[in-house]
């Protein structure tokens, strides 16, 4: 199948922010074959021509979510992270059944969709109905499965062996990927995440944890081990391969050194992070020293959305005000954290970017609105993407060439429906 989008300008979704004007993207069976302005591109022939009267921008890639938590969404209001876990969310998690999370994934697929989100990095329980529910909705996921040693759940090392089974039997093509989710180095037993990591290096699977979300945590771990939590995770052989640490907010120069060593890519979520009051990530050192940053949403019950775009504006300003500097993240490098740097940290070079060779995930934005005025100059494109809060004006999305929201709706699934679904069964699980 042949396709050519032509807009009013691509943004392309690289580190320098590059725009093309009056651009367009072929593509073939699914990739993208080429980019360009319309002054220099190929024949037609006979592509099927999708012309859109905005901006087209590679779809998002949300580097840590678990969405299926919209099931929680607005619930524990003002309680800080260990509390809300404890007193509020694994209670209510440990009465979920396995149909509650896929409607819920379902319902949350689809409204990252309609976001421009087109892949997110899922940490939750039933991975083989999360990726049902994608592949309903026809976004992307990498599923890492979750190990965590709840009431109920199979040992740890059960629960490791299942995940790493589960990993060899994805579909291989690049819809859904299965990776290993052990939650942290405060809740899993070194022992348990070293044997995660070195299963994860053996069948070249991403290892998601999180790391340092909180003073407590790092406090904690440092008192009975006497080492930061990446020393620690590096004294135990966790380091190495696709690991990729969510949130890393309270790390110090030689964390950071240890981080950069190893390559470990990191997951930032910034209003999650500002809504329990964690703290702001160092972003700019990171990047500063080579280590890989990706954007994302956490789960819609500590965000409490799925809008990524909206979290750029934000990583960019927290960015800014943590460090007194207006150039700490620019507009290009904060919009490239949610296209081509988050692909890049989650070790998919397939995605993230409007670039021959990679995958047509495509996201068209309406620029028939003042939000986009005035455009001055090429670049004035990008920086109303990322300061004007344009996420209500994500009109279509495809994945892979197919258009999966049209004019503003999902068209794989009923949205009333799943929110009708999704309002009964979160009423269900608040109930003691």
């Amino acid at each position: 199948m042949r396709q050519r989008f032509t807009a009013r300008a691509v943004v392309v979704g690289d580190r320098a922010g590059t725009v093309v004007p009056d651009a367009v993207v072929d593509v073939v069976d699914g990739s993208i074959s080429w980019v360009g302005p319309a002054a220099d591109a190929p024949p037609a022939g006979d592509a099927e021509v999708v012309a859109v009267p905005g901006v087209l921008v590679p779809g998002l890639v949300n580097t840590h979510s678990h969405a299926p938590m919209v099931l929680f969404r607005g619930q524990a209001e003002g309680l800080p992270l260990e509390r809300w876990l404890r007193e509020v969310i694994w209670p209510r998690e440990a009465r979920l059944t396995a149909d509650d999370v896929e409607a819920a994934m379902t319902a949350a697929s689809a409204e990252m969709l309609r976001g421009g989100v087109t892949t997110s990095v899922e940490m939750y329980f039933s991975p083989e109905r999360i990726a049902a529910a994608v592949g309903r909705t026809g976004a992307r996921a990498v599923v890492a499965t979750p190990l965590l040693p709840l009431p109920g759940m199979p040992p740890l090392a059960e629960q490791l062996a299942d995940a790493v089974a589960l990993a060899a039997g994805g579909p291989g093509d690049g819809t859904v990927e299965y990776g290993l989710g052990p939650h942290a180095a405060y809740t899993i037993p070194l022992p348990v995440l070293r044997d995660a990591a070195a299963a994860a290096r053996q069948h070249g699977l991403l290892l998601h944890l999180h790391v340092a979300e909180t003073v407590v945590e790092d406090a904690d771990l440092l008192a009975t081990h006497g080492l930061s939590t990446p020393a620690l995770l590096a004294a135990h052989d966790v380091l190495g391969g696709r690991v990729l640490a969510a949130h890393c907010v309270h790390l110090d120069d030689g964390d950071l050194e240890l981080w950069r060593e190893y390559d470990v890519a990191v997951a930032h979520c910034p209003a999650s992070n500002a809504k329990l009051a964690s703290g702001i990530a160092p972003v700019r050192a990171m990047l500063d020293r080579g280590i890989r940053v990706g954007l994302g949403t956490d789960g819609p019950a500590s965000n409490d959305g799925l809008d990524l775009l909206a979290d750029v504006r934000l990583a960019a300003q927290l960015a800014r005000l943590s460090t007194g500097s207006a150039t700490a993240l620019t507009a290009a490098e904060a919009f490239w954290l949610a296209t081509g740097a988050a692909a890049d940290a989650i070790g998919r070079p397939d995605l993230g970017q409007l670039a021959a060779g990679r995958r047509a995930d495509l996201v068209h934005v309406d620029t028939r609105d003042l939000l986009f005025e005035p455009v001055g100059d090429v670049e004035d494109v990008l920086t109303h993407l990322v300061w004007s809060g344009a996420s209500r004006l994500v009109r279509d999305t495809w994945v892979g060439g197919r258009q999966v929201v049209r004019d503003g709706v999902c068209t794989t699934v009923d949205a009333e429906a799943l929110r009708a679904e999704v309002a009964e069964r979160a009423a269900k699980l608040a109930r003691r």
